[in-house]
């Protein structure tokens, strides 16, 4: 089956490809992506790890460095050995994997390429944000139809 996104870390040494819809995409404001990623939220999608591939030269541990969240041992974060940037976790709990969309491949007007299937549908841990999102999108307090909406 031929990808439905694909993409890369900064320098592009680390590059990856997703074979099926999200299970989940949306806007993070929890305090350990916060707290991982410097910044208010993230663009996170879940996959099941079986729609994940690693494209990049094999091996693929010679470009990747890999952090274990100490609060969630069961969730293993990657990032590329070269420029640091974060590119995807696995949760060994559930078998899935989560991208971020700034890592999405972009066309050459610098849109993400299939942001249809990528574009978030809501924002979850809303509760913990650092700034208010004015948009349309529901505010969860937790994952998005399995936690009190905010709305």
């Amino acid at each position: 089956m031929s990808p439905l996104l694909q993409g890369s870390c900064f320098c592009q040494a680390v590059s990856y490809a997703v074979s099926a819809h999200p299970i989940l995409s949306a806007y993070c404001h929890c305090t350990s992506c916060q707290r991982l990623t410097s910044c208010p939220f993230i663009h996170t999608m879940h996959f099941d790890a079986s729609a994940f591939t690693w494209t990049h030269s094999e091996p693929h541990e010679s470009q990747l460095d890999f952090y274990d969240n100490i609060l969630k041992p069961y969730k293993r974060r990657y990032r590329c050995k070269t420029c640091g940037v974060g590119v995807a976790s696995h949760n060994y709990n559930t078998n899935r994997i989560s991208i971020w969309g700034a890592t999405l491949n972009r066309n050459e007007d610098g849109n993400i390429v299939n942001w249809d299937i990528a574009k978030p549908t809501a924002h979850q841990f809303y509760g913990t944000r650092m700034l208010d999102v004015n948009d349309d999108l529901t505010k969860w307090e937790g994952y998005e139809s399995n936690s009190d909406n905010l709305n």
